[in-house]
């Protein structure tokens, strides 16, 4: 956790993104780490958490985390959350909660509220085009005798 908190903490102090890093580790060792980047990199998604997945999933050679544990110096927001239970990591620790990030300017009660609404009620619309079309991936998917399950 403390390497957590230290990454972010340079992170700030570098200017080089949003005060927040993580961690991962697995049998007591680090396999990967990242700090935020949204705006160096222009990218939304390079979140701490999502910066540390990806570099461990590098460094392992592998797409999933199991056997791995996730310390990121604060709660992670709903896609860092979503990415950690697509990474199939064991567990995740947090230094600041929600509410400190909220006290920061990072507010997540937003995207919550967003995501219990129907979705005919939600600020940015979205619609379902082409579902059967959209259906001949999922039945090749299906089909492939080639496919890696995930």
């Amino acid at each position: 956790m403390r390497r957590a908190i230290e990454l972010a903490t340079r992170n700030v102090q570098a200017n080089a993104g949003g005060p927040f890093a993580a961690v991962i580790v697995k049998d007591g060792a680090i396999v990967g780490e990242g700090a935020n980047s949204v705006t160096a990199t222009n990218d939304p998604t390079a979140h701490g958490e999502v910066v540390a997945m990806r570099d461990a999933c590098a460094r392992l050679g592998v797409f999933s985390l199991e056997g791995c544990e996730m310390y990121t110096s604060c709660e992670p927001c709903p896609m860092c959350l979503a990415a950690s239970y697509w990474a199939r990591l064991d567990a995740v620790f947090y230094g600041n909660d929600s509410q400190a990030a909220a006290r920061a300017g990072f507010d997540d009660a937003y995207l919550y509220e967003q995501f219990r609404l129907d979705r005919g009620q939600r600020k940015m619309p979205s619609q379902q085009l082409l579902a059967a079309e959209a259906w001949e991936s999922f039945a090749a998917w299906i089909a492939s005798t080639e496919k890696i399950e995930y």
